[in-house]
């Protein structure tokens, strides 16, 4: 006979963490909002390796759930300064979404590593989505944020393979008009994330 007051045993997944995590995750990454910028970056390149793009990410917020604090600190480098760092680099995206103008010279530039690099870090897997990693870390369990960063994932690769399909549908109009929208929406996300941790 099973003994009432021995300790329950703790199940493996819990579903409403995962669904927590999955949600918190999917309101910092916000694919959506960078739409635009992806519409934009596949059009002068041709093509998004969206594989790469989705690989990359995941790898880089699963690393730094893991390591992050420690990879930081081997550099010197606090997690403020490390977000506001990366908050100029949106800024600047945003500024170029508003202006129509170059910031970054995506002229040279391979697909491959415009892939990585501004779409997989910082758009995707940015100071704000590895801060909130962090902060994850403390309040739910490893396996269920792991399920949470997956399911992320598969909708970031969704969003990168259909871009082609959303901008048709959208048209050249609609793209400019969310381009403006989003770029204001940018430059306000990285005033914030700078100010919040400027006062850090």
């Amino acid at each position: 006979m099973r003994d009432q007051n021995a300790p329950k045993c703790k199940p493996m997944f819990n579903f409403k963490e995962i669904i927590s995590v999955t949600l918190i995750l999917f309101s910092v990454i916000d694919v959506l909002g960078s739409l635009p910028i992806i519409v934009d970056f596949r059009r002068r390149l041709g093509k998004i390796e969206s594989e790469k793009t989705t690989i990359v990410a995941g790898a880089i917020m699963v690393i730094f759930l893991f390591l992050g604090e420690r990879l930081l600190s081997l550099f010197g480098v606090d997690i403020a300064s490390f977000a506001i760092a990366g908050a100029i680099i949106l800024f600047l995206l945003g500024l170029e979404m508003i202006l129509g103008r170059d910031i970054f010279k995506h002229g040279n530039i391979d697909v491959g590593v415009a892939s990585i690099v501004p779409i997989a870090f910082p758009m995707i897997a940015g100071a704000a989505t590895m801060t909130t990693l962090l902060s994850l870390r403390s309040t739910y369990q490893i396996q269920n944020i792991l399920v949470g960063i997956v399911l992320n994932l598969f909708f970031i690769y969704l969003v990168l393979k259909s871009s082609n399909w959303l901008e048709r549908k959208l048209g050249q109009g609609g793209t400019d008009i969310l381009r403006k929208v989003f770029g204001i929406i940018l430059l306000a996300i990285a005033i914030k994330l700078f100010k919040t941790n400027l006062s850090m």
